[in-house]
């Protein structure tokens, strides 16, 4: 038994306010790196928790500058689509669009819109030359789910098409001047290049500062565990071009998690790696030698997690980020602080503790695009939210499993003996409805350049450099909260 030292969290500290140099935070730049390639212009990542990141919640996030980790908890099979659709959603140019074959039927060229959430396809032969779009427009009346797309699509003679050189001012010109939504490209003799719509170049303005990829397509993450099917899941996510993956267990600094860690990085070279979670300076050396570009740092601080009372274990979040990023910045690696920012301030607390990015859960929980409905509880509107690690959550997944193993004839399982092994932790609650993401991320951004600027820092770099925590008693942690009035 050995005590290795005192632990401190957020409500622990304060930022010692500097003189400041800074004018105005327009000034200051929040622009960080997730991976030693990949930049964000803002330090914001939705979590891989089921209750929080799909594609449409990591599609709002990379339009603000963000990314999102979408979660494992699902299919192979599904999590391959929400990771293909965020990456199609957006794009100057979209390579590989998707297209319908010349025998394609209406009921069939239907099904394929709700799936893929499109409004139209572009009709190819075999040998990709193109024949004609079909729309929802052209298809809206018609009630013959057997006609053939050809007889309702607008044929190639009347469709205006371009050379896959087009530049964003041209494609811009031609939507204006033809007033058409798909201009598809092509090369000498038809053949099918690429695909730019209007909103894609609508949206390349609204959103300067989004997250993309070299050909212009937001980037997006997703988890994977360290058993099973993950090696499988790997290579199907890297195959729709994810960009981040992300190995995701609670204690990843264990054989199992460094295993892992190990054989992905050996089989995917080029793909970003992130692994998580862990806590400690050992943890962020030895995930660092096995080829991780980042690192996820917490156990047990988050809302939902009850995993320091029920295991015992973890390491108080501020000095866990401390800890890791001591070795993290000397090797280049960016930390992600997950979990335990319970207030705006929190978040310039992790930052200046050396964290490059914070991964955000109960922040995110409740609004729009978060997965789930809007339910009434007691009068309000509600969302429900859990931890990965919470009864029902792990529940889901051992009967799923279960019923897998039956499916397939590769065991009986005794889903009672199952159900008895789980040891929960984490939690399920309701959390308030909170409407749009971007509404949250834009009181978090204007909340951390508030807090930059007290530490005279003009960057994360600086902040790095300028801050300086005080610790402080618990008198003083409650006089930093409201008090002796009757918040409304």
């Amino acid at each position: 038994m050995k005590i290795v030292g005192k632990g401190l969290t957020y409500d622990d500290v304060l930022l010692v306010p500097q003189k400041s140099q800074i004018r105005s935070r327009s000034s200051v730049n929040t622009s960080t790196n997730l991976t030693r390639k990949i930049k964000l212009a803002i330090p914001y990542i939705s979590s891989n928790v089921d209750t929080v990141t799909e594609s449409e919640m990591a599609i709002a996030m990379a339009k603000m500058g963000g990314i999102g980790i979408i979660h494992r908890f699902m299919t192979i099979e599904r999590q391959i689509y929400e990771v293909d659709k965020t990456k199609r959603s957006e794009g100057f140019i979209m390579g590989n669009p998707l297209a319908l074959l010349p025998n394609s039927t209406l009921g069939e060229a239907r099904f394929a819109m709700r799936e893929r959430s499109v409004s139209s396809f572009i009709v190819v032969d075999e040998k990709q030359h193109v024949l004609g779009l079909v729309s929802d427009r052209d298809i809206l009346f018609e009630r013959d789910e057997t006609k053939k797309v050809t007889e309702l699509m607008t044929p190639r003679e009347k469709l205006i098409m371009a050379r896959p050189s087009v530049t964003l001012d041209e494609a811009r010109a031609i939507f204006k001047k033809y007033k058409i939504e798909k201009l598809p490209l092509v090369k000498n003799g038809g053949t099918l290049l690429g695909l730019i719509t209007a909103r894609t170049v609508v949206n390349e303005e609204r959103f300067p500062q989004a997250t993309q990829d070299e050909k212009g397509r937001l980037c997006v993450g997703a988890a994977v565990g360290v058993v099973g099917d993950y090696m499988e899941r790997a290579a199907e996510l890297v195959k729709v071009g994810v960009d981040i993956l992300v190995v995701d267990i609670a204690h990843v600094h264990s054989i199992h998690g460094m295993t892992a860690v190990k054989t992905i990085r050996r089989k995917f070279p080029k793909v970003g790696l992130i692994g998580g979670n862990i806590a400690t300076s050992e943890g962020a050396r030895d995930l660092i030698r096995l080829g991780c570009d980042g690192l996820k740092v917490g156990i047990g601080p988050g809302g939902i997690c009850i995993t320091r009372m029920v295991a015992g274990a973890g390491v108080p979040q501020l000095t866990a980020i401390m800890e890791c990023a001591k070795v993290a910045q000397k090797a280049g690696v960016p930390v992600i602080a997950d979990g335990g920012t319970n207030y705006p301030g929190d978040m310039t607390k992790a930052l200046a503790a050396g964290a490059s990015t914070v991964m955000l859960t109960g922040w995110l929980a409740g609004t729009d695009e978060s997965p789930g409905a809007v339910i009434i509880h007691n009068g309000q509107k509600v969302k429900v939210h859990r931890g990965a690690a919470s009864f029902s959550a792990v529940a889901a997944r051992k009967i799923a499993g279960v019923a897998g193993q039956m499916r397939k004839e590769l065991a009986e399982a005794d889903l009672d003996d199952e159900l008895e092994k789980v040891v929960p932790e984490g939690v399920e609650t309701f959390v308030p409805y909170k409407g749009e993401a971007k509404d949250v991320i834009q009181q978090l951004v204007g909340a951390l350049k508030s807090g930059m600027s007290y530490a005279n820092a003009r960057s994360i770099r600086e902040l790095w450099r300028n801050a300086r925590f005080m610790e402080i008693s618990a008198a003083g942690f409650r006089e930093s909260k409201a008090h002796n009035v009757k918040e409304i």
